[in-house]
């Protein structure tokens, strides 16, 4: 006989009210702030090349060297992975609200350090960038698991998925305001130095950059600590979920008095009820133990192995996007442009993305997600990205010799499935399916796992999609490899391999959070504890 605590009927029954959507933009903002310092480094990486490495000598600006380019770029999700598995476990240990404050504020004070990073001389200058984006990584990485779960404790279960997904979505409205931003700030400067900005073609030495210059890209990077400052405040004032409150820290009389201001009904503890629930001995196994894995082993195995492949081809994609933008005349070559000319011409290629496949293809998933149901959403989506992966590698010289539009064209719908698909439901699922008390850490996991995709993704084929010939490497810094073509073709395994680890997955769609994880199981000695939004009893 199923059992299950009415204070968590109640949530699972509730109707939809404005709780639910402040929630949601509590949780979605710290999800904005994390996409806008991710993704906006990307649009000041070719700043400060022309910043700190000028050569007149070449016949490009300066670039920043290979391995500075790397780390620049990727120790953010280097510290994303730390923060994933190290605040997913504290959120299990501490609860979910004490922990949350505590990444807004590494991610605030870490932003606006990113943006005074200090030294003498490049090599400093850029060191201490990658300590501050490191930690700044490491604040982000806590918010996936404290934002899934909270999401998902707090929701119904008819439109948990939207829900938990529309968090999610703020994401790509955070790398749609990092673009914005970045073209004000860009356009802005190139009003006020526009007499004295030379691109370099025309003059080498005179379109070395102004020293005024150095405060763009440290105006865009700090702007990411505005939306987490102003989400901290709203984030105290939530209070703990009830299912870590009741299921974890064992306190019923706290739990009902929560949610009774939450829901706006009359609650009434039943501590006998949540103690003999939480002392049921075959729900005691930690994380390492053989009913683990006898019971989520395999799920915990497929949402680790699908967000992992995912973020390897999601990370990838920025191998053809400067062919993409090239294709289109939105990125002309470097020497053709002056310095702010290119942040502003990189920043419009990065909002355009954003508003026509990223930002769509996150709220078609939000719109399907309790209609599809998880699993087809997330299947569906690795077989697109198969399909159009193959179709721009088998092809590619023609592409790009005689159609670059349909390559254009092909390249968006990637992306749209992507987000229409396995990068929103691999972040939706790790939050529904474990057991409360272990919920964040698995969700941590499954999400450190993607990081490691995505340091996969890109670095791993950033090198490997080099020129196959020395002729096309000279001068870059970096090796031999096997060409855009063979990596588009190794992605597109990539994402076969997905819909094949797809399987290992639940369909948590209308489902409580209780069945999906058997917490509402039933005791040894026969003992039932239901719960009936009716009642009003916890």
């Amino acid at each position: 006989m199923a059992r299950e605590l009415a204070v968590l009927n109640a949530l699972d029954v509730a109707k939809t009210q404005w709780y639910h959507f402040t929630a949601i933009v509590i949780a979605g903002m710290g999800f904005f702030t994390d996409a806008y310092d991710l993704f906006c480094i990307s649009i000041v990486t070719k700043l400060l090349g022309r910043i700190y490495y000028p050569d007149i000598h070449n016949s490009k600006p300066g670039n920043l060297p290979a391995p500075i380019q790397a780390a620049v770029t990727g120790v953010a999700l280097c510290g994303t992975l730390a923060g994933q598995l190290f605040f997913g476990w504290l959120g299990d240990k501490m609860g979910r609200k004490r922990v949350y404050g505590l990444t807004l504020m590494l991610m605030v004070v870490c932003s606006i350090a990113s943006g005074l990073s200090f030294g003498k001389t490049a090599k400093g200058v850029m060191a201490t960038l990658c300590f501050f984006r490191f930690w700044l990584g490491f604040g982000i990485g806590g918010d996936y698991p404290l934002s899934a779960t909270i999401m998902s404790e707090y929701a119904n279960k008819k439109t948990r998925g939207a829900f938990i997904a529309a968090v999610f979505a703020m994401q790509g409205f955070g790398i749609l305001a990092g673009g914005i931003f970045s073209l004000i700030v860009s356009a802005a400067f190139q009003h006020k130095y526009r007499h004295t900005l030379v691109k370099f073609e025309t003059n080498a030495e005179a379109s070395i950059v102004l020293p005024a210059f150095d405060y763009v890209w440290r105006i865009i990077l700090m702007f990411g600590a505005f939306p987490a400052a102003l989400t901290y405040y709203w984030r105290m004032k939530m209070p703990e979920t009830a299912r870590y409150t009741a299921l974890v820290a064992r306190n019923a009389k706290q739990a009902a008095a929560d949610m009774s201001k939450v829901l706006e009904v009359e609650l009434q503890a039943e501590e006998d009820k949540v103690r003999k629930f939480t002392e049921t001995e075959n729900l005691k196994y930690g994380l390492f133990t053989r009913e683990f894995a006898k019971r989520h082993g395999l799920h915990l195995l497929g949402t680790t192995t699908t967000w992992f492949l995912l973020d390897i081809a999601f990370y990838s994609q920025n191998l053809f996007q400067k062919d993409i933008f090239t294709a289109v005349g939105w990125i002309p070559p470097a020497k053709q442009m002056n310095a702010i000319e290119e942040v502003f011409k990189i920043a419009k290629a990065q909002t355009l993305i954003a508003l026509f496949s990223t930002v769509p293809g996150y709220w078609f998933t939000v719109a399907f997600i309790d209609i599809m149901g998880r699993f087809a959403i997330q299947l569906m989506g690795f077989f697109f990205m198969t399909v159009f992966m193959f179709a721009l590698a088998i092809p590619y010289y023609h592409w790009k010799a005689h159609d670059k539009y349909g390559f254009v064209i092909m390249y968006s719908l990637t992306f749209f499935f992507s987000n229409f698909g396995p990068n929103a439901t691999t972040f939706v699922v790790p939050a529904e399916i474990f057991p409360a008390r272990l919920r964040s850490t698995c969700h941590g996991l499954s999400a450190a796992a993607g990081k490691a995709g995505a340091i996969v993704g890109a670095f791993g084929f950033l090198y490997a999609a080099q020129g196959t010939h020395e002729a096309e490497v000279a001068g870059t810094g970096y090796n031999k490899g096997i060409g855009i073509k063979n990596s588009l073709i190794m992605l597109g395994v990539v994402n076969c391999l997905g819909m094949l680890f797809t399987l290992l997955v639940p369909e948590p769609n209308g489902k409580s959070l209780e069945e999906l994880s058997g917490e509402n199981e039933d005791t040894s000695d026969g003992l039932e504890l239901e719960g009936s939004s009716k009642t009003g009893h916890v």
